[in-house]
């Protein structure tokens, strides 16, 4: 089992107890990404910890959703609506099955899009949480798509990026009247978490 701030993940083979005070998520490993080891699920799953501190959202995306493990934990974190997005129709599957392997499957609905072009994605606009662990080249990209699809005063957390790329997601995004309000490294691997402006 992996602990990432208030989740404890595991597989189905697992025997043990989850700890009272985490909200537990099972994720068997798949064709699809995202199992809570690797430094990026287990940053953003950290980072979605702290921000149910701070703030409550309501509408949420996960772009680039994998297994939907980070779909879950946001409908875990906030009981709100949640729109599981992947170009991969095999991780649009897991993600459904995961959800309701987890008593999420009311908050989340997974669908097969190409970044942010499917009409679900630009229908249920704009989300006031966004996140996106996918890599550093689509996130270029998607800056502009991002902010579009993100409510003024909105969070972004971006991940799959490695230390060295930082400067050049940051750079897109901030070109999108974007800014920094939360960073977190580890192991050469970073995730960035951003704010839209308001206004």
């Amino acid at each position: 089992p992996v602990r990432a701030g208030r989740f404890f993940v595991y597989c189905s083979s697992y025997q043990g107890p989850v700890p009272a005070s985490a909200h537990g998520l099972q994720i068997d490993a798949s064709l699809a990404f995202g199992t809570g080891e690797h430094e990026t699920t287990h940053g953003c799953l950290w980072m979605l910890s702290h921000l149910a501190k701070r703030r409550v959202f309501s509408r949420m995306l996960d772009m680039g959703c994998g297994t939907g493990i980070l779909s879950a934990a946001m409908a875990k974190n906030w009981k709100g609506q949640v729109l599981a997005a992947d170009i991969d129709p095999n991780a649009v599957r897991i993600t459904r099955q995961n959800a309701a392997r987890n008593g999420v499957k009311q908050y989340i609905r997974a669908v097969e899009s190409n970044g942010y072009k499917s009409r679900m994605v630009l229908r249920h606009a704009p989300y006031d949480l966004i996140v996106s662990n996918i890599l550093a080249e689509p996130l270029v990209r998607f800056a502009k798509d991002l902010r579009n699809n993100l409510a003024e005063g909105g969070v972004a957390v971006l991940s799959g990026l490695l230390t060295r790329q930082e400067n050049r997601v940051l750079s897109a995004h901030r070109m999108q009247g974007l800014y920094l309000c939360g960073r977190l490294r580890h192991n050469g691997w970073s995730v960035l978490v951003l704010r839209r402006r308001v206004g």
